[in-house]
């Protein structure tokens, strides 16, 4: 069966999309469309913008969805048997398995990177990378350090990154040093996503979902939240609405995936961030970009 899979934030670089752009009418046609629903060129800068620009999460998220989703709309024989997405990917997936429209997809992007940059704002937070450690040891540690972390990313075997307060990360990788991790390394992010803190963009996205249609898919979305394959619309809208202060299980999904007969994976879109992390999960599997 063939997996489809859609990365996340961090993927970006500058003159993303450009060839599509140029080498597409489809994609040329798209990408217009995004400016006028986003109110602003965001062409300009996925093109011919700086990096620092692009870092914004305002632009972020909707460069990297245009990205992933577009391409997969100018793919030849684009027929999925299961999709999947890491944290902001999942929207390019549901999407991408026609469970959301392009341009409900996009405006759900858009709030969802405004909703979580005032987050930011409100509580300041961070993230750090932790290497070569069993996951039990490391929320363990989370759990004996006063103050707000969470595992936030179960990226695969011996790579989770953790959220939260920023003296409450600053600990918790002393800590996770001590009992022998082989790196805790805080992360230039603009915020403790995926934990408590986004409480409050969470509330603002539940709201933008909910007046949101979503479809009955026509393959099934192995969910950050539930790493199970669902189809089920109303269920989606839940796990999608839960992502925001729940961890990204994305090590569990691609588990899941395999044992439901998912052999070949496709990175569809920017980086090959989750190319890697497949061959570390399961070596035996046949991974592609777009």
């Amino acid at each position: 069966m063939k997996a489809f899979i859609f990365p996340g934030q961090g993927a970006q670089f500058v003159g993303m999309g450009k060839d599509l752009y140029e080498g597409s009418a489809l994609a040329k046609d798209l990408f217009e469309q995004a400016n006028e629903i986003l109110g602003f060129s965001i062409t300009d800068i996925m093109f011919n913008g700086t990096a620092e620009g692009l870092k914004q999460t305002k632009v972020t998220q909707p460069a990297i969805f245009l990205h992933s989703v577009i391409l997969s709309k100018t793919l030849q024989n684009f027929k999925p048997d299961m999709v999947a997405g890491h944290s902001l990917g999942e929207l390019s997936a549901l999407v991408a398995n026609k469970t959301l429209s392009f341009e409900d997809g996009l405006k759900l992007v858009s709030r969802r990177a405004l909703a979580m940059q005032a987050a930011c704002e409100i509580t300041p937070g961070t993230m750090a990378a932790i290497l070569g450690l069993e996951d039990a040891v490391v929320e363990q540690a989370c759990s004996e350090v006063d103050g707000v972390v969470v595992a936030a990313n179960y990226n695969c075997p011996g790579q989770l990154v953790i959220s939260g307060e920023v003296e409450a990360i600053n600990q918790a990788c002393e800590l996770l040093k001590e009992k022998g991790a082989r790196r805790a390394l805080v992360l230039p992010v603009g915020g403790a996503f995926h934990s408590p803190l986004m409480e409050p963009a969470r509330e603002e996205l539940a709201a933008a979902i909910e007046q949101t249609t979503f479809a009955q898919p026509i393959c099934p979305v192995y969910q950050n939240v539930s790493t199970t394959a669902v189809s089920d619309p109303e269920e989606i809208k839940k796990n999608l609405i839960a992502q925001l202060t729940a961890p990204v299980k994305w090590t569990q999904s691609v588990q899941e995936m395999v044992a439901d007969g998912g052999e070949s994976f496709t990175e569809v879109g920017p980086g090959k961030v989750l190319q890697g992390l497949v061959r570390k999960i399961h070596p035996d599997a046949e991974v592609a970009s777009a």
